[in-house]
């Protein structure tokens, strides 16, 4: 006869820690009238529908009055037991259930997981398919090892990829590096070539200089000794004029042939040098024209590959936006600081007293540029850009922390409002203004829209509203928007 199996006084424990309802350790233990425990939520759902008078589960004693006195001593002993039992598990080399502090035997497949006979029996696992542990084990082991092969020969396909990719981009690397040494050969061949064409244009000039001063020289110096010549004539005629008759008349034939004497004529410039002169204007306008092409078609070169094309904006004013002193043509196309207030709404977008006004079209991306006209003899205006919330009411700074990036002239001085004020020293007053707007990339910047020459660029920046073209104008200065 087979030998009981050893009792283990943890079990023993274990059965006086659990409640009678569910089998379970105990959850929240009470006591009720005739001493016996039970889990809270176990008698509460035991005792629902009972009437006036509720029994004992166990003994089935009864009472009127239902009490339920919370048993901490038995809660602290429960998670004593709990702990042993756990050590028991761990010390045997095999996992149990928290719960009922069995082996874990049993593998739920509804919930997928490990359970003991106990749970297997209870109402949570009652109609869940289940394997024993070992089977289940084995069957998900080969569902890894199947995995495994699956994710290994993605990872080489992966790899295979990335040291492919790496060595194409390499590639590319390499190609542009090469493609940027010859782009920067070439714009210096092309910088060389153009020094050494100016140079000879300035050469051609000043050699044009010198024959028309040397031509000036030697028409002067001729036209200086026939004045002379004239002067001493003058001078002997006005003294003969002064003798009497008879000293008079002597030789009156011989002066009046002196004073018929041909005079020599002013050379001035000639046909030839005229023609010099002609030639080297024109071929410096084929020369304008033909820098201006090559701009433009590097700039549509830079567009295309950039992938976001350039647009020429035509801007309008906002007349909502003027302050009052302002005067905007029919066409809103002209702005002109004015004498007298004019009497305008006072609305939320209008400046005040600022004399400011916006473009009616605002940008949230893109790239775009306008041409403002400046009226000479405008010693007080600005124009740039301005972002959707900026200040109308009250004083103005002039600045990108402000939310204006403008360029302007302020009592003669060309200045870029920047904090601090940057100072420009332009070689001529450009008569038409180019702003250039990059909303992605966050750029400012200003041309002489005649020749394109860089004005100033404002350090680069992040937009995160809509920018609007900006004007502000006194009196005596006008602003005109080109198309």
């Amino acid at each position: 006869m087979a030998a009981a199996p050893a009792f283990h006084p943890i079990d023993s424990l274990q059965e006086e820690t659990s409640c009678s309802i569910c089998l379970e350790y105990f959850e929240s233990p009470v006591c009720i009238h005739c001493g016996h425990n039970f889990c809270r939520a176990c008698i509460a759902r035991y005792w629902e529908g009972a009437g006036a008078e509720v029994s004992c589960p166990k003994c089935r004693e009864t009472a009127r009055q239902r009490i339920l006195r919370p048993n901490r001593e038995l809660a602290n002993i429960v998670e004593i037991a709990k702990r042993l039992e756990a050590e028991k598990g761990a010390g045997g080399g095999e996992r149990v259930c928290e719960r009922h502090r069995q082996p874990l035997t049993l593998f739920c497949e509804e919930e997928q997981t490990p359970i003991c006979p106990a749970c297997a029996g209870a109402t949570a696992h009652r109609a869940h398919p289940t394997l024993p542990l070992d089977r289940a084990a084995r069957d998900y082991k080969e569902q890894i090892q199947s995995w495994l092969r699956t994710l290994k020969e993605e990872t080489e396909k992966l790899q295979g990829w990335k040291l492919a990719g790496e060595e194409r981009s390499q590639e590319y690397l390499e190609m542009l590096d090469t493609e940027g040494q010859k782009i920067v050969f070439d714009f210096e061949q092309l910088h060389q070539f153009l020094e050494k064409q100016k140079h000879l244009f300035l050469a051609q000039l000043g050699e044009l200089h010198q024959d028309i001063e040397k031509g000036q020289k030697e028409n002067v110096a001729k036209l200086s000794e026939e004045i002379s010549r004239l002067s001493d004539l003058i001078m002997e005629l006005e003294g003969k004029c002064q003798q009497p008759a008879n000293e008079f008349l002597q030789d009156i034939g011989s002066t009046l042939n002196r004073c018929k004497e041909q005079r020599q004529q002013p050379l001035g410039i000639s046909p030839e040098l005229e023609k010099r002169v002609g030639d080297f204007t024109q071929k410096n306008i084929g020369l304008a024209e033909t820098l201006k092409k090559l701009q433009d078609m590097l700039l549509h070169d830079l567009e295309k590959e950039g992938g976001t094309s350039l647009t020429k904006e035509n801007v309008t004013l906002d007349p909502d936006t003027a302050n009052s002193i302002l005067i905007l043509s029919c066409d809103l196309k002209t702005v002109k600081g004015g004498v007298t207030w004019q009497c305008l709404p006072n609305n939320p977008q209008r400046f005040d007293p600022e004399p400011c006004v916006l473009g009616c079209e605002g940008f949230t991306s893109g790239k775009h540029y306008w041409d403002v006209e400046v009226r000479a003899g405008g010693m007080c205006w600005a124009l740039g850009v301005a972002r959707e919330s900026v200040r109308r009411k009250g004083g103005i700074i002039f600045s990108p922390e402000e939310g204006i990036w403008a360029l302007g002239r302020l009592g003669g001085q060309y200045q870029a409002l920047a904090s601090p004020v940057t100072f420009l020293s332009l070689n001529c007053s450009p008569t038409k203004i180019q702003v250039y707007l990059d909303y992605e990339e966050g750029w400012v910047s200003f041309f002489d829209a005649d020749n394109q020459v860089p004005i100033f660029s404002f350090p680069q920046t992040t937009f995160r509203e809509k920018i609007f073209p900006f004007f502000w104008v006194l009196r005596s200065s006008q602003l005109q928007l080109c198309f």
